[in-house]
């Protein structure tokens, strides 16, 4: 058997946790705070393939292996590069408490709602879409994904940053701080996790699944639903579509440019995505916030005209174009151009529809398209119903190539 303890965040010391072991694996300090076994191997744990090709030399022999790990090693831990690699049946885990558990344990709030993102050895904008889009996340960080990086990726979102290093130790310290203040210091290495925070939500109702809250239990919503000006909305057969090509989920970055009420957004958000809306009248602006507001989602708004306002945006993985005007080829060009998976765009208007594609095909996408006609029911006097025609939309879309790699997982 390998057996897997975890340590610190609170875990009571187990003072003969390496009884009987040959061979001990584990983190430095992990090795300096335990009473080792005369004659048996240390090894401090640094690059995991090599340390996976002792253990396995000892369990080859049926040598006697306890790996000590940080909190709870089932969760983001070791015990999934053990069980791939020797089997679960070989491993006898003996779990601590989490940093995670301990962090907000420290923040004095529950977490069986918050969204749990780790930033180790990954891609930190994954975490950071999660922050921007849920009011409870924990981020466990790496080296070049900590709270500064964190802090600056955030920016100006009104989020409270709790720091907490060296959790479990005497050296223990818990920090509440803004995104900004969290950008301007050196945290060092002893950085457990980082918990963001919308403080006004951090306590959500009660909950019977855990995890973030689930996702809507339909989309493609009535206009009814928004607040639009003069029926300048996506209609909701175009909206069910443009969703289903854009994908939205949670850790993603959508753009919905030309936003008008806020629709796409709203419906993106609802759906997990981090969302950025652009629109560049001061009405509309408003209407998408009210819209975000009475949908209970986040949406960041940026007043300004595309494409040049998009300069100094963080790349989407989908965008959503709408409207555009004269401007709609350039608008497309620049979004085609700075979408990682997908393009979206709906034009109401024949003529625009050759200078989307071409600007979606030259960004190297690869393109398919619809036009959407619909007829809705409509009631007629006399308790009889008509169908009524709604305008028929151009809805195309330029989709990333993938490598092999991509799309297996976050």
């Amino acid at each position: 058997m390998i057996t897997v303890v975890g340590m610190g965040a609170g875990t009571p010391p187990f003072e003969d946790v390496a009884a009987g072991a040959e061979l001990v694996v584990g983190g430095r300090r992990h090795l300096d705070a335990v009473r080792l076994p005369e004659g048996a191997e240390r090894l401090v744990l640094g690059a995991l393939a090599p340390a996976l090709d002792t253990v396995a030399e000892y369990v080859a022999e049926r040598r006697p292996v306890v790996v000590l790990a940080s909190g709870d090693p089932g969760f983001f831990g070791i015990v999934r590069a053990l069980a791939e690699r020797f089997g679960p049946e070989r491993l006898d885990v003996r779990p601590g408490v989490s940093s995670v558990a301990a962090a907000f344990a420290r923040a004095g709030l529950p977490w069986d709602d918050a969204v749990v993102a780790s930033a180790h050895g990954r891609d930190l904008r994954t975490a950071v879409h999660l922050c921007r889009s849920h009011p409870k996340v924990a981020v466990l960080t790496g080296p070049g994904a900590g709270p500064a990086e964190l802090g600056a990726a955030l920016g100006d979102d009104p989020r409270v940053l709790v720091v907490a290093s060296a959790l479990g130790s005497a050296e223990e310290r818990v920090e509440r701080v803004t995104p900004a203040e969290a950008a301007a210091r050196d945290w060092g290495t002893a950085v457990s996790v980082v918990l963001c925070l919308d403080e006004a939500r951090a306590l959500g109702p009660v909950r019977t699944v855990a995890g973030p809250r689930p996702g809507p239990a339909g989309w493609a919503l009535e206009e009814a639903e928004f607040a639009h000006r003069d029926s300048m909305i996506t209609k909701f057969e175009v909206r069910a579509l443009a969703l289903a090509r854009l994908g939205p989920r949670p850790g993603d970055l959508v753009w919905d440019v030309g936003a008008g009420s806020g629709s796409v957004a709203v419906e993106c958000a609802r759906l997990g995505a981090a969302v950025t809306a652009v629109e560049k009248t001061p009405d509309g602006v408003e209407r998408v916030r009210a819209n975000a507001a009475a949908h209970d989602v986040d949406v960041r708004v940026v007043h300004g005209a595309a494409p040049a306002v998009l300069s100094g945006l963080d790349d989407p993985d989908a965008v959503f174009v709408g409207g555009g005007g004269r401007e709609l080829p350039a608008i497309v060009a620049a979004c085609a151009r700075r979408a990682r998976r997908i393009a979206v765009v709906a034009m109401a208007a024949l003529d625009r529809v050759p200078a989307a594609r071409a600007a979606l095909l030259d960004a190297g996408l690869e393109c398919d398209g619809v036009l959407l006609q619909s007829s809705r029911l409509a009631p007629l006097p006399g308790d009889v119903t008509r169908l009524a025609a709604t305008n028929p939309v151009f809805l195309l879309w330029g989709t990333r190539p993938r490598t092999r790699t991509e799309g297996v997982g976050q």
